[in-house]
């Protein structure tokens, strides 16, 4: 190709395709006005950067699989300059961006721990916590607290289900408290007839181990410790 050289107060302007066959030494690049510059290579272009005594410290490689960058830190910033949007080191990675997105079908996996004081989901949407293969453990040393504030909590679990208070109690708080599903004592003082009124008030039992039973109301208290319910269990 051909080049145009023009001496200028300011340096060195070149009209068209420059091609230098030994190292160039410049104080500064710039490109024709409202164009941009463009660095060429048949393999990559690589840009060094070296300290007072010509030792390599960072370098930014831009290659036709890859774009390497080598340096002790690596910052990205907003175009204000401040603010410091992704920067990388030996120590930590920070993001420093308003909102993360990862908008891959798989989301984001992490092999080891992940630090956040707040997890929320989008707008809408529902927030799901899932262990498929192991358990989801959720641990606090000032206390766990889980609430729906609009709607129903539910917790199901195809086993047993514990509630364990190791020093205080666990206060159950609620205009309607129902236990669904307890077994069906019996108790029979005197010979049953049939004008005995159909049974509608029933006594909470507790056998020893703690498990609850139903049994029918009476004068006195119907509850018996040898109980089948109890024996059975």
């Amino acid at each position: 190709g051909w080049c145009l050289y023009l001496f200028t107060k300011k340096g060195i302007r070149l009209e068209g395709i420059s091609e230098f066959l030994l190292p160039l030494y410049v104080k500064e690049i710039h490109s024709r006005k409202d164009s941009p510059l463009v660095l060429q290579s048949d393999r990559n272009v690589t840009v060094n950067a070296r300290n007072h005594m010509g030792q390599l410290t960072g370098q930014l490689t831009v290659g036709a699989d890859a774009v390497e960058a080598q340096c002790k830190r690596f910052e990205v910033r907003a175009s204000e300059g401040e603010k410091v949007l992704f920067s990388a080191d030996e120590d930590e990675i920070i993001i420093g961006a308003d909102r993360l997105k990862v908008t891959g079908t798989e989301g984001a996996v992490f092999g080891h721990s992940v630090e956040t004081p707040h997890i929320r989901a989008e707008p809408s949407q529902d927030l799901k916590l899932e262990s498929p293969t192991r358990s989801l453990i959720m641990e606090a040393p000032r206390g766990v607290q889980v609430s729906a504030a609009a709607g129903d909590l539910k917790a199901t679990c195809r086993k047993e289900l514990h509630l364990q208070s190791t020093e205080g109690e666990i206060f159950l708080n609620a205009d309607i408290i129902r236990l669904g599903n307890l077994p069906m004592g019996s108790f029979s003082s005197s010979p049953s007839s049939s004008s005995t009124p159909r049974q509608t008030i029933y006594e909470l039992c507790v056998c020893p181990n703690g498990k609850l039973y139903l049994s029918p109301a009476g004068a006195g208290s119907t509850c018996q410790s040898t109980s089948n319910i109890c024996l059975w269990s």
